[in-house]
């Protein structure tokens, strides 16, 4: 794949002596909602009080090693195939014979001219047995931890530079890494004169990777934490707001099952979570350590640092165990701060942003670009959450099995314990967050679908965006849906000019004139035909959309679709403001179901409809149908590794 250099002009810096360096920080399974961030104080301190805070910052797939995946190579998992955390659907294994360890941000950052270093956890089933077959590729220097240790807080295994594997037994992990780290910054410091990247990825707050010492059964366990920070949050108790412990009233699948938590179940996942804050101290302390480090060498005024976390988590939300893997608001949003030249300080930058941007963004810095990322560079200027044209929109996608962390949760001897794990958690999301509007949509495969409005509370019985209403608004939601579930470069940057290639819908607002209600309606639809483990297009429905005014599909094959209710009949000649005025609204508004308001993600409104509903005065009941599963074959699936 061809690498185009151009000048360096980046963010404020017209010149320096040489490039920035890139420190970066990646955390385990934090979250924003549930995350501890306000218990950090070098964090707070050294990075979110002096740079900037991006709170609409997603994670494109709730699950760790298709999240690392999606960051590291700028491309949807959908595009990376990285879909699980082992084989056959992820893991390193797969990252290899996918072709991504030849193909990925470390390597373009060295050709970009930076030493690369990278500490901690890179790829889930990254083992013993195959860390060397072959060495990860891209880096300079780095000390990996290894699986099936790599959630053994006092007992991981690390391979340095490629060498043989070395236990930390009775060490405590993120201390390990802390020192490490500080080593590699040593070493990249000593070389004025090169850029470096260092990566550090702690497994911290991520669950210990518990076993049973007489059966050998593995679980999600509370995560340890070093004895110093023992006696801390002893009164914590996870925030008791409108979301916890309760039902997501009208909500599909298994999320609608649920039981509610009992008293000690409640009991033991704030004990659980009051272990999350103690692991994430010494990472708070790495992080102090790290900045002295940089102010003392005198490198910190040109050092980028960024901090985030592979995937969000919940605990108690909508009644849940531990975990992550689902599409709300608790599991894919997530932090983001970033500090550096030319970064605005103790500022929000108001924009929609996501994973799959963060590697054009470093390489944004290193100078240079690369052909066929599925994202771009993060804006970093106030203004630029001001603008007209910024992006409203995130994919969000996820394969297999939904797998509940903790004692009441998933144990690899107990597949029969109710709650061990969730199958048909295979879903098709979008996160659409403006000025106006904020909301969540997605087909499950069973063919389920979920709308929930973020915004407006009390909205249920009146709820319009563009004062037209969900009966309208579902088909433009289906058709962004259709570009996204399968987009590859220009169309997951810019979905709706794939609908419309002359570029005057650039948002839903704008899709919802009512001269568009015939090209929606006729739209295909996002579809399963089967719940998948892994990504097989052949299950997930039409691949092909319509394109408005140019031809019938996304081939844009021979004829033109032409909307007979579209009275701008020459819509170029018109302003958006002066076409909308020419139209009426002609749909049928649809009474939702009243639903329980969620404060946690917001939720005020949840509607769910059969595939291919034709919306009429009221919502339709969902299909509970399920077209075909898979069973999770136990000599493959890697749950009893703790790989996740």
């Amino acid at each position: 794949m061809k690498v185009m250099f151009g000048t360096w002009l980046l963010w404020g810096l017209a010149t320096a002596a040489k490039q920035p360096n890139i420190l970066f920080i990646l955390t385990d399974d934090q979250g924003k909602l549930i995350g501890g961030l306000d218990h950090m104080p070098k964090l707070q301190e050294n990075l979110i009080q002096k740079g900037a805070t991006y709170p609409k910052h997603y994670c494109s797939v709730a699950l760790c090693c298709p999240s690392r995946a999606n960051l590291w190579t700028g491309r949807m998992p959908h595009n990376t195939n990285i879909t699980d955390v082992g084989l056959p659907y992820g893991g390193y294994p797969k990252v290899v014979s996918a072709g991504w360890n030849d193909n990925y941000l470390p390597i373009w950052m060295q050709e970009a001219g930076y030493d690369t270093y990278y500490v901690g956890k890179l790829w889930n089933s990254h083992t013993e047995e195959n860390y060397n077959n072959p060495y990860a590729k891209g880096f300079n220097g780095s000390d990996f931890l290894l699986d099936p240790w790599t959630y053994r807080y006092y007992n991981a295994k690390m391979t340095r530079n490629g060498e043989t594997p070395v236990s930390y037994a009775g060490q405590y992990s993120t201390d390990v890494i802390k020192n490490k780290s500080l080593g590699f910054l040593d070493e990249a410091l000593a070389n004025p004169d090169r850029p470096w990247m260092l990566t550090i990825a702690p497994n911290a707050p991520h669950s210990n990777g518990s076993q049973d010492a007489v059966t050998g059964a593995t679980w999600f366990g509370e995560p340890e934490y070093a004895p110093r920070h023992a006696q801390l949050f002893k009164e914590y108790k996870i925030p008791r707001d409108e979301s916890f412990n309760k039902i997501i009233d009208g909500a599909v699948g298994w999320v609608a099952d649920l039981p509610t938590l009992t008293e000690e179940e409640i009991n033991y996942i704030d004990e659980f979570q009051r272990c999350r804050l103690r692991a994430l101290q010494a990472v708070d302390e790495m992080i102090g350590e790290l900045f002295e480090k940089l102010d003392k060498a005198g490198v910190l005024n040109n050092t980028y640092i960024f901090f985030s976390t592979d995937n969000g988590y919940h605990i108690g939300q909508h009644a849940m165990q531990p975990g992550k893997n689902c599409g709300y608001e608790t599991d894919i949003n997530i932090p983001l701060f970033i500090r550096g030249p030319g970064i605005p300080q103790n500022q929000t930058i108001d924009v929609v942003t996501s994973h799959t941007d963060l590697a054009p963004t470093f390489l944004s810095i290193a100078g240079t670009t690369r052909d066929g990322l599925d994202g771009k560079k993060i804006p970093t200027t106030i203004d630029a959450g001001n603008a007209d044209n910024k992006s409203e929109h995130v994919a969000i996608e996820y394969w297999g099995i939904a797998v509940p962390e903790g004692i009441y949760g998933y144990k690899s001897d107990n597949d029969s314990q109710p709650g061990n794990s969730y199958r048909n958690n295979t879903y098709k999301g979008l996160r659409l967050v403006s000025d106006d509007y904020s909301l969540y949509y997605s087909v499950w495969c069973t063919n389920d679908k979920e709308f929930y409005n973020l915004k407006v509370p009390n909205a249920h019985q009146s709820y319009t965006i563009a004062n037209r209403h969900l009966g309208q608004i579902i088909p433009r939601l289906d058709a962004l849906m259709m570009v996204l579930k399968s987009c590859n470069g220009d169309s997951c940057r810019e979905p709706w000019r794939q609908l419309h290639p002359k570029g005057y819908v650039n948002n839903l607002a704008d899709a919802l004139d009512s001269g568009f209600d015939e090209f929606y309606a006729n739209q295909p639809k996002v579809s399963f035909s089967e719940c998948s483990l892994g990504y097989h297009i052949y299950a997930e429905g039409p691949q092909e959309f319509n394109i408005y005014g140019s031809g019938s599909t996304a081939k844009r094959s021979e004829g033109e679709y032409v909307s007979k209710s579209h009275r701008c009949k020459t819509w170029e000649r018109y302003t958006k403001l002066g076409c909308r005025l020419l139209m009426q609204e002609t749909s049928v508004p649809i009474t939702p179901i009243p639903r329980t308001s969620d404060a946690a993600i917001h939720t005020n409104m949840i509607t769910h409809f059969k595939n291919d509903t034709t919306f009429g005065q009221s919502a339709q009941t969902c299909s509970t149908d399920i077209i075909r599963t898979e069973i999770v074959n136990s000599g493959m699936h890697p749950l009893p590794l703790l790989e996740i």
